[in-house]
């Protein structure tokens, strides 16, 4: 069988609209060395295609990261399947909050350098030497230490739409861009309790290895991430301290956590909590865009890339190609990250 999807996007998304079954999705991840990645990695491609699992995986000498929509009836099976594994034997699973069965239209598995881009050279410290374990319930009460620093591990266009109260969110793009910001920020600050969290996890375990090899001695951080986090007060009755939206890597890009909404549409400035990826495909910026902004500019970040969007297909891929010109090209082309509430 072949080992890489080679269809369509709009064929697979079709097919997806037309499944008359239930699908879980599902995010797990573990640093484990793993012996040969790439071997692993067409072994889980075939076994995941039989299963007609979706999602996105990153294999690793140093782990795995994944992010997975599996079919209700095949569930069983690929939890004994990936159990039986010894990388992978009882590796905890984080189920999605809101689950509309289409986070994924097709599968991906790769085998890349690191699990998480962190930019970290592993071999200066212990990166099994991560930071305390905290439930959910325990993380509600360190929340309230006056002596605790809250720090989300995410990037900005993750905490702009939820974050825990009293967080400190930095202005990353990046998970390796934010490593450097977070330590300034607690420069000094030494002997303060360091609350960390992020969305399932793993960027945790990384960045409290790291601040404990740079000598930060209480530093903790929220086992299962915010995923797990609404799972534990939902089943403890516990009080919610995540406000609005936690941002997922997928087709949903958001699960509603609280009813609050925090963030504002880029383009008109009405609250809106809902990200979209710009309709022209040499574009695709993340951006917030609330419904009357998605229907103004047809789901566009401007008007120039409006403008390329409803171009016959052939007309942008000679825009793509550098053979036809046009003042909407110019306009995409002259920026990078536009201020959107400019337009």
């Amino acid at each position: 069988m072949e080992l890489y999807n080679k269809y369509d996007k709009r064929i697979l998304k079709e097919k997806l609209m037309l499944e008359d079954f239930k699908r879980i999705t599902v995010s797990f991840y573990r640093y484990v060395i793993i012996d040969n990645p790439n071997e692993l990695r067409n072994e889980l491609y075939k076994e995941w295609s039989e299963l007609n699992v979706f999602g996105r995986t990153y294999l690793a000498r140093e782990g795995v990261n994944a992010q997975m929509s599996v079919p209700e009836h095949n569930w069983d099976e690929f939890v004994e399947k990936l159990y039986v594994r010894d990388y992978f034997k009882e590796i905890p699973f984080k189920i999605a909050v809101e689950d509309d069965g289409k986070s994924f239209y097709k599968l991906k598995v790769k085998v890349r350098y690191k699990i998480v881009a962190d930019g970290l050279d592993d071999g200066t410290f212990d990166v099994t030497n991560v930071g305390k374990h905290l439930t959910a319930k325990e993380f509600n009460e360190a929340l309230q230490n006056p002596n605790a620093i809250v720090i989300d591990m995410r990037n900005h266009y993750e905490s702009e739409i939820g974050h825990f109260e009293k967080a400190i969110c930095p202005d990353a793009d990046t998970f390796r861009e934010e490593l450097p910001q977070v330590e300034e920020i607690l420069k000094g600050k030494e002997d303060k309790k360091v609350l960390l969290y992020c969305t399932g996890g793993i960027r945790c375990e990384k960045a409290s290895a790291y601040l404990k090899h740079k000598g930060y001695a209480d530093v903790n951080q929220l086992y299962g991430g915010i995923i797990d986090y609404v799972r534990q007060i939902k089943a403890e009755n516990l009080e919610n301290k995540f406000i609005g939206k936690n941002f997922v890597f997928d087709e949903r890009l958001g699960e509603r956590i609280s009813d609050e909404i925090i963030s504002k549409c880029h383009q008109c400035g009405n609250l809106c909590d809902d990200h979209t990826n710009c309709s022209n495909d040499d574009c695709h910026l993340l951006f917030i865009q609330c419904e009357t902004c998605n229907e103004k500019y047809d789901g566009a970040c401007t008007p120039g890339c409006q403008e390329i969007a409803n171009l016959p297909i052939e007309e942008q891929r000679k825009i793509r190609k550098g053979k036809l010109k046009t003042d909407a090209h110019a306009v995409y082309k002259s920026r990078l990250r536009p201020k959107l509430n400019e337009i």
